[in-house]
């Protein structure tokens, strides 16, 4: 489901390609990183868009590593895409130089598991291909893609986001949101302040890793301020062709947090049986 593809075509990308998805490479890379510590990284977030539906859990347990259930009311399941700008994204023991680290663009696609405070990674995209591709190469949780285009921008209390996947292995989305006047809930939550909690507040992101049936398994770090959080409603239609699979009838439930710091602090890799 992961595999990556370049999204221009050409010898380069090819070569990008054959990196990315090489298991030489990531074992080597287990051999060697299991014996160092785990290098931190750290990000000072902002405009982070949340794109919320409550769909098929039938539809999406499919999608979920096997021996993993998915949280579900009445039959339905989140499937949250957010997207955000990244405040130079790298290595938190760098601090004041991090300001040198770029600040890409990131949506990260993802179920949730019943178990508490654990979220399950389908796709995440990257603006920068370096940072994808240093994904690739260096970490199982965020095996990133790159796509032919990527925008995430505000204009007053709009927020639209595109996402072009090219030629390439990066998910489509086409989103426009806008702060809303009023903070309502999906059905299958108590109300505003609980679904935004738990679609929001986790610390635990899990990933499958298909080249040896294994489970990626990060611990993050993300202290939202609930009482920052904005309500939003979408405008118009929000075109994802990964919503049909998944059965998604109805409109997202969608929020705002202006600004966070997040932090990884841990990746291992464990048996998925």
């Amino acid at each position: 489901m992961n595999r990556y593809r370049h999204p221009f075509p050409g010898a380069f990308g090819r070569i990008l390609g054959s990196l990315a998805n090489s298991v030489g490479l990531a074992n080597l890379r287990h051999a060697v990183m299991r014996r160092l510590p785990f290098l931190k990284l750290e990000s000072d977030v902002t405009d982070v868009v949340y794109l919320t539906w409550m769909v098929d859990v039938d539809a999406a347990q499919g999608l979920a590593p096997a021996g993993h259930v998915l949280w579900q009311r009445d039959g339905k399941t989140p499937f949250t895409i957010l997207t955000y700008r990244h405040g130079h994204f790298g290595p938190a023991f760098l601090g004041g130089l991090r300001r040198m680290m770029p600040s890409p663009l990131q949506s990260n696609w993802r179920l949730y598991s019943e178990r508490p405070g654990q979220v399950i990674f389908l796709k995440n995209v990257l603006s920068n291909p370096l940072h994808a591709m240093g994904t690739r190469i260096f970490s199982d949780a965020l095996q990133s893609h790159y796509p032919a285009s990527f925008r995430h921008a505000a204009a007053g209390n709009v927020f639209k986001t595109e996402i072009v996947p090219g030629d390439g292995s990066a998910p489509a989305l086409q989103s426009a949101v806008r702060i809303a006047a009023t903070k309502t809930a999906p059905p299958q939550f108590t109300d505003w302040h609980s679904a935004v909690e738990f679609l929001a507040c986790q610390d635990i992101a899990i990933a499958h890793v298909a080249r040896n049936d294994a489970l990626a398994v990060s611990k993050i770090e993300l202290p939202i301020q609930l009482s920052e959080v904005q309500p939003l409603e979408p405008i118009g239609e929000v075109t994802c062709p990964l919503l049909r699979q998944l059965n998604a009838n109805c409109q997202p439930f969608c929020f705002l947090v202006p600004a966070v710091k997040f932090r990884v602090l841990s990746e291992r890799l464990k048996l998925a049986h």
